[in-house]
């Protein structure tokens, strides 16, 4: 081997390890920023990944988020029947698999032989990752939420905790008020990112959001509305806990409207009706878009 091909080889491997030390410390960085209540910054959650260009919830559809500068990946996690995380939406593998069956009639040598089908239902060469595999591409890189885990809490921030990564999670829970929040997590809950998801169509929204004190507030709300005047006192009253707000995108119903669909021929009656209510959260189907929205005003 030659001089000039070892010098090479040395600056290759220090570029990699700027990058990866880097990448570390972005999430430290997200997850500080994620708590800066004074902040302006508005952070894009990938909805079961990059789903549009490569299969949902798996590691590629991760890897993407990560490459574009996603905050954010919302991945959905599912218990095999023997005990194994994996990361699957619904609780059968019919729709988005080349098998079928339930996640937890399943093992996971079963299910390991599978392969994913891609948004038009066409199977690729792509496998259904275990959580441990997901945790281990976001790790250091992105911010991770945790849907469908509310039930494993326990188990999951114990592995978390284990791993150093529960500075990175977001777990949330629906209709949860600050008593059953302090009753379940009450071995974790000073070290939880936890967020409620608090619809708006049911009578006793407003019950779960004065729950909380801002002393115990979580880091976010995410709230659902159907129709376009429903979030305003919702908005407010997580304001005044100081807590960060989520909204959703992904379809009119869960945001008066103004969803990605909208955002894609009108951008300002999108994802700029939902900044100007109070949204610094905002969890897309189409991150790409709305991070672009985002940098032309200049909070991403």
């Amino acid at each position: 081997m030659s001089i000039k091909t070892r010098i090479l080889q040395l600056f290759t491997l220090s570029l990699i390890t700027i990058a990866q030390t880097m990448g570390q410390d972005r999430s430290h960085e997200l997850s500080d920023l994620l708590k800066d209540r004074e902040s302006n910054y508005v952070f894009v959650v990938a909805h079961r990944g990059d789903w549009r260009n490569a299969p949902e919830n798996s590691l590629k559809a991760i890897q993407n988020c990560i490459d574009m500068g996603v905050d954010m990946v919302e991945i959905d996690v599912r218990l095999t029947r023997d005990s194994v995380f994996i990361l699957m939406h619904d609780d059968t593998i019919d729709r988005t698999t080349n098998g079928t069956g339930s996640v937890s009639d399943l093992t996971w040598p079963e299910l390991s032989q599978l392969h994913l089908k891609d948004g038009l239902g066409a199977v690729t060469k792509h496998k259904i990752p275990t959580l441990e595999q997901a945790l281990e591409v976001t790790k250091g890189h992105i911010l991770v939420n945790l849907d469908k885990a509310y039930d494993h809490a326990e188990s999951l921030t114990n592995y978390l905790e284990e791993e150093n990564l529960l500075h990175q999670i977001v777990f949330k829970g629906w209709m949860k008020s600050q008593d059953q929040f302090l009753s379940d997590f009450s071995y974790r809950r000073d070290s939880i990112l936890f967020m409620p998801i608090v619809t708006l169509d049911e009578a006793n929204w407003k019950q779960v959001i004065l729950s909380y004190e801002a002393q115990n507030s979580p880091v976010a709300f995410e709230i659902l509305f159907k129709e376009e005047g429903l979030e305003s006192k919702a908005i407010e009253l997580i304001s005044n806990l100081n807590s960060r707000v989520w909204i959703n995108s992904l379809w009119p119903h869960f945001n008066g409207g103004h969803d990605d669909e909208k955002a894609v021929y009108d951008l300002d009656g999108s994802y700029g009706w939902l900044l100007a209510q109070g949204a610094s959260i905002i969890q897309t189907d189409r991150p790409k878009l709305l991070i672009d929205y985002l940098k032309s005003k200049g909070l991403h």
